[in-house]
C-alpha cells in the first residue's frame, strides 16, 4: 500500500463516488484511479466500496472504518508538509480565507491590508460562497479558514471561534413613513408595522435570514418578501430603487457612506447573531493563520484558539 492508494480513496469518498471526478481532481486518468483501488482491496483482504457492476455506490462497513484511518494519514501527512513549510519558509506561503460577500466586503477590508503589511510574501485569495460550501472548503482543505454566521458552530471537524455580534439593520428612503419615526419610535417598531411594507432581504442562506422568518411566523405573521438576494449591497440598490425595504446586517449600514437610506436598528426583533471564524480540527496552522485570526478578534490568541481546536470533535 502507498500514499497514492490512499489519496485516491479520499478523493473518490469526496466526489461522492465518482471516479472520473476523482481522477480529473488527482489529474490522472480513470482507469488508473480504478485499478489502484482495486489492488489496495486484493492487498488488504476486503472489499471498501460497494459497486453496482461497475459503478461505486457508497462504501461497505470494512470500507468505513478504512476511510477513517485513511484521512488520520493524509491529515497528519498534510501536517508534516506544513511544519516543514513553517520553518524553511516561515513568513511565504499562500492563505485561502473563505467567506461569505458580507465578510469580504464589510470586514475583511480593515484586517487584509495589515496582514499584507505584516507579510508581504504571503499570496491571499478570498473564496466566496455561502456557509455550508464554506464549511466543505475548510473540511477539505481548499480554504485554510471560514468566516460566517451560519454553519461553521454546528459542523463536526470544525473549530468554530466567535469573532463579534451583531443585529439586523432595516434601511428606508429618506421619504419612507418609517423614516419619519420619532428615535424612541424607531427603538421600538414592530413587526407587524415592518410587515406593512414590501420587504427585500437576504437570501435563506445568509447573514440570519431564518431568524427574520421565525420571528415573523411566531407572530403569525407572512411579510411580502418582494426580493432575497445573498449580500447587502444589491438589497440596498432595490430598496434604493423602491422596490421595498430592507433588512440587512447592520455592519452592512454606514449613516456616512448610505446617505441616501436611512436605518433603524431592528436587533429587538431579530436578535444578535455571532460571526465565526473556523479552522479545521487536527490541522497544523501556519504562524500567519494564528496572526490572522488575532487580527480578526484579539481575544483569539494562539492559546485560545488552539484550546479551541484541541475540545473540537475531530471528523474521521
Amino acid at each position: 500500500m502507498n500514499l497514492q492508494q490512499f489519496r485516491f480513496v479520499r478523493e473518490t469518498i469526496r466526489r461522492n463516488f465518482n471516479l472520473t471526478d476523482a481522477a480529473r481532481a488527482l489529474f490522472t486518468s480513470q482507469p488508473g484511479v480504478s485499478k489502484s483501488i482495486i489492488e489496495f482491496e486484493d492487498e488488504l483482504g476486503i472489499k471498501i466500496f460497494e459497486r453496482h457492476g461497475k459503478r461505486i455506490k457508497g462504501l461497505t462497513k470494512p470500507g468505513q472504518a478504512v476511510a477513517q484511518v485513511i484521512d488520520r494519514i493524509m491529515r497528519e501527512v498534510d501536517n508534516l508538509k506544513k511544519v516543514s513549510d513553517e520553518f524553511a519558509r516561515r513568513d511565504e506561503g499562500s492563505l485561502v480565507i473563505g467567506c461569505t460577500h458580507a465578510q469580504a466586503r464589510y470586514i475583511l477590508p480593515r484586517v487584509i491590508p495589515q496582514f499584507r503589511k505584516r507579510f508581504p510574501k504571503v499570496h491571499v485569495s478570498l473564496a466566496e460562497g455561502n456557509p455550508p460550501h464554506l464549511a466543505k472548503l475548510v473540511l477539505h482543505e481548499h480554504a485554510d479558514v471560514a468566516i460566517a454566521t451560519e454553519t461553521l458552530a454546528h459542523t463536526p471537524g470544525l473549530a468554530a471561534m466567535p469573532v463579534y455580534s451583531w443585529e439586523h439593520t432595516v434601511v428606508v428612503l429618506p421619504d419612507h413613513p418609517l423614516a419619519q419615526l420619532k428615535s424612541s419610535e424607531a427603538k421600538t417598531v414592530s413587526l407587524e408595522t415592518i410587515a406593512k411594507y414590501p420587504i427585500v432581504t437576504y437570501d435563506h442562506a445568509f447573514s440570519g435570514r431564518n431568524s427574520i422568518d421565525q420571528a415573523f411566523s411566531a407572530v403569525g405573521l407572512e411579510p411580502d418578501i418582494v426580493l432575497e438576494a445573498i449580500d447587502a449591497d444589491v438589497i440596498k440598490t432595490y430598496v434604493d430603487v423602491g422596490l421595498g425595504i430592507g433588512i440587512i446586517a447592520g455592519m452592512a449600514y454606514d449613516p456616512r457612506r448610505d446617505k441616501g437610506l436611512v436605518g433603524l436598528p431592528v436587533g429587538h426583533l431579530f436578535g444578535t447573531h455571532t460571526t465565526r471564524v473556523a479552522v479545521k480540527s487536527g490541522v497544523f496552522l501556519r504562524d500567519y493563520v494564528y496572526v490572522l485570526l488575532e487580527m480578526l478578534a484579539p481575544e483569539l490568541t494562539r492559546e485560545v484558539v488552539q484550546e479551541a481546536i484541541d475540545r473540537s470533535p475531530k471528523t474521521e
